[in-house]
């Protein structure tokens, strides 16, 4: 039914501004846009130090030929880089070998005078330590595994180990079993560089706590020379005589220097 009103959809309405989208604010000159940003801008390339590829090349050629695939500087560089791993230690290395004379010398020193080195920490004290302590162990085992009469060599490598780089006289007392297997390695003594202390009373009777039945001395020269001085004869031939008397044999008495060795056995003196 018409009832006069009539709708018309299809005539345009005006929507009131004020809901009305508003309108996108003007650009002004200054307001550039950002140019976007690379992959190469947003990851950093990460670079190494270049002596993580060098101390890589060490450690394969320590693993393939062993100590001898290095020369000192390098494997004591490979020792301390475990311990110190920022920072490029192959010139500290070498700085401390030319300080100490040699390898050997770096690793028997005290960690007071390993201290006085420039640039050497107390991880870098401790690694070296270390070294020193698996390698007497290591020549200890070894002397203990063959009678030590059969295995000469071993002996003089192990007393070389234990105490040819020492800077003052020891003097050890080696305890063997009636095979002649090593019971103890013991320090009677220390010394000054030239002179040792020795009470033959002393030596029988730590032999016998040990239920030893023969004995073996071996005390080292600093000076470098293993020749016997007349000390070294009188105080052997004491001990030999005291020994006697308690059926304790003493095999022989070992001077060790860095330049080499002498045995009283050899010599004719025992």
């Amino acid at each position: 039914m018409d009832d006069g009103t009539r709708v018309f959809f299809d005539q345009p309405r005006d929507i009131p501004s004020a809901i009305q989208s508003p309108a996108s604010p003007p650009v002004s000159e200054h307001d550039t846009p950002l140019p976007a940003l690379s992959a190469d801008a947003t990851t950093p390339k990460s670079t190494k130090p270049h002596y993580h590829g060098h101390r890589q090349r060490l450690r394969d050629r320590f693993i393939k030929g062993g100590a001898t695939a290095l020369a000192d500087y390098e494997l004591l560089e490979l020792m301390l880089c475990m311990a110190m791993p920022r920072g490029d230690v192959k010139p500290l290395a070498k700085s401390l070998i030319a300080q100490f004379g040699s390898f050997a010398n770096v690793l028997s020193a005290r960690p007071e005078d390993l201290h006085k080195a420039k640039g050497l920490g107390e991880a870098g004290i401790a690694a070296i330590k270390i070294a020193e302590a698996s390698a007497q162990h290591l020549s200890r085992e070894r002397a203990m595994e063959l009678p030590v009469i059969a295995s000469w060599e071993q002996l003089i490598d192990y007393c070389r180990v234990r105490i040819g780089h020492l800077k003052n006289e020891e003097l050890h007392l080696l305890f063997l079993d009636r095979k002649n297997r090593l019971i103890a390695d013991e320090c009677h003594q220390r010394g000054t560089v030239d002179h040792t202390p020795v009470y033959p009373r002393e030596v029988i009777k730590r032999a016998l706590e040990l239920h030893a039945s023969a004995i073996i001395l071996v005390h080292n020269h600093p000076s470098g020379d293993a020749t016997p001085s007349r000390g070294d004869i009188e105080m052997t031939r004491k001990i030999v005589e005291a020994a006697k008397a308690m059926d304790i044999a003493v095999h022989d008495h070992i001077i060790i220097s860095q330049a080499g060795y002498n045995s009283f056995k050899t010599l004719g003196l025992i």
